[in-house]
């Protein structure tokens, strides 16, 4: 059993520390301080259901319906292409650094409606969580559950990892141009993502 829970960690670890929208996004709120701990629930909690879903055979439902693949797809592109060039406009117009107590807080209800966005308009999503380790799960028989425990647990683990380290980085972001740089970044990889569902 222990051997199907390092093999669901190591998998789901592996999917998840690519760089990508969800992850620039609990960078930034990371950084800026905000909905922390809200942020990083609710992407390891979105992140759970659908491993779970997997795991519990979702997967072969997904196959059934090849409907769903396409509706993802370019629904996801069309939020990466509007997130990417708010970015990108940000990233010309911030004329300050990182001073928390002279910003005002964004709301909580806004910043989760862009994170669940990030997460369940992402055909990635799907394909990493449903499809993949939901197949891989098969091979465990009897401890496919505990694979799955097994991803959740990274799952955790790496969101609020992220979340929370963000503030290592915060006196470098005390800087504009860090903030000019990671926005644009952010942008080039929302773009990229984006492309990517288009001509994948």
């Amino acid at each position: 059993m222990i051997e199907a829970v390092l093999a669901g960690y190591g998998l789901s670890l592996g999917l998840i520390l690519a760089i990508g929208a969800q992850n620039a996004f609990v960078l930034r709120q990371g950084l800026r301080g905000e909905h922390v701990f809200a942020i990083c629930l609710t992407c390891a909690a979105s992140d759970a259901l659908l491993i779970l879903g997997g795991v519990g055979g979702f997967g072969a439902l997904v196959s059934a319906a090849p409907w769903i693949e396409p509706l993802f797809r370019y629904g996801g592109v069309a939020f990466l292409l509007a997130y990417g060039l708010r970015s990108f406009y940000a990233a010309l117009h911030v004329s300050d650094g990182l001073e928390p107590a002279e910003q005002a807080p964004a709301r909580l209800w806004p910043v989760l409606t862009t994170c669940l966005a990030l997460t369940w308009l992402n055909p990635h999503v799907y394909l990493d969580t449903l499809v993949l380790i939901g197949s891989v799960s098969t091979q465990f028989d009897q401890y496919r559950w505990a694979f799955g425990a097994g991803a959740v647990l990274a799952s955790f683990s790496f969101f609020f990892a992220l979340g929370y380290g963000a503030r290592l980085l915060r006196p470098l972001f005390a800087r504009p141009s860090a903030w000019r740089v990671l926005d644009a970044l952010v942008g080039i990889v929302m773009w990229a993502i984006a492309l990517g569902l288009l001509v994948g």
